[in-house]
């Protein structure tokens, strides 16, 4: 894939015209809907989504058309410098997403369910999904599940709550696994992750996320889906494919494989604060655009030689 010439100023009206003139859900002027994303994938279209945690980052995907933005508990790691995602808090989430949604109005957004918001009770899971809809004002909610938690999302979408089923390997079990894990390496691992997709759908589950899956389980769960699948690190069948912005930016210190980065931002902006570190000891600050009308300078400037006179009037 060629890499993105960083050097080029981007033009915002040329990003938008950019974005038109690709697929129906790709247009920033349409706003990206459950229904056309879900309409979109019956036809073999595939779509990008990425993670995201500010209005102003989600301004510009939205302008690069990318259909649908996911608020993700990463943000504990990515935003708040926590070593997992299980310290994310529920509120912080909220917050950001409703954030997210501000900035890219037109765009789907996902809200992620952070560890301890829907695992104790269901009804608590479902108040808590609740309030991401109405006060983060998420489109989807998105929540790490196997079978057994086909009740709960059966309840979520008895309350009207969009859900996608994360199956696979599921960050927020990683202390259980002793750390990070890649899922269905087995066959009878396979097996279960197929039994975990198709209860997730009976459920209700309106879309299924895999993460960390190899290729031919993957293209199983897909081939027996009713509902379209989003890939992270699971291969190349899946209808979405999702990676945390943060690595595509080329800001992190390390990258999965199938998220390698587009730009190396990272060291551009290292070496944009070196340049403003110099252009401060320099005193090269450029032109000051603020400035004293010419008779309100004279008149300070003739206060300071006689200080008692009142400036005041």
């Amino acid at each position: 894939m060629e890499r993105v010439n960083s050097s080029k100023k981007i033009d915002p009206a040329e990003v938008v015209a950019a974005g038109e003139s690709c697929n129906s859900i790709a247009g920033t002027r349409e706003v990206v809907t459950l229904r056309s994303l879900l309409r979109s994938t019956r036809t073999g279209e595939r779509f990008a989504c990425l993670t995201c945690y500010d209005a102003t980052t989600a301004r510009w995907l939205q302008h690069a058309g990318v259909p649908l933005l996911l608020v993700g508990d990463t943000a504990g790691e990515i935003v708040l410098g926590h070593p997992a995602t299980i310290h994310t808090p529920l509120e912080f989430l909220i917050t950001l997403t409703a954030a997210v949604k501000r900035g890219a109005p037109q765009t789907l957004v996902m809200a992620d369910m952070p560890f301890m918001s829907y695992q104790a009770d269901d009804a608590e899971g479902v108040r808590n999904a609740g309030r991401f809809l109405v006060e983060g004002m998420a489109d989807l909610v998105k929540l790490e599940v196997d079978q057994s938690f086909a009740p709960l999302v059966a309840k979520m979408t008895r309350a009207g709550i969009p859900v996608v089923a994360h199956i696979g390997s599921r960050p927020q079990h990683a202390k259980a696994h002793g750390g990070y894990f890649a899922a269905g390496k087995s066959a009878a691992q396979a097996h279960q992750l197929l039994e975990d997709a198709k209860s997730m759908i009976e459920a209700g589950a309106l879309m299924l996320l895999v993460e960390a899956c190899p290729e031919e389980v993957t293209a199983e769960i897909v081939r027996r889906s009713t509902v379209p699948v989003i890939g992270c690190g699971a291969g190349s069948s899946c209808q979405g494919q999702v990676v945390v912005l943060h690595d595509l930016l080329g800001l992190t210190n390390w990258q999965p494989a199938f998220a390698q980065p587009e730009v190396h931002m990272g060291q551009q902006i290292a070496e944009a604060a070196s340049a403003w570190i110099e252009r401060v000891k320099s005193g090269a600050l450029g032109e000051h655009p603020y400035a004293m009308p010419e008779t309100e300078r004279a008149r300070f400037m003739s206060s300071l030689r006689t200080p008692a006179a009142d400036v005041r009037r």
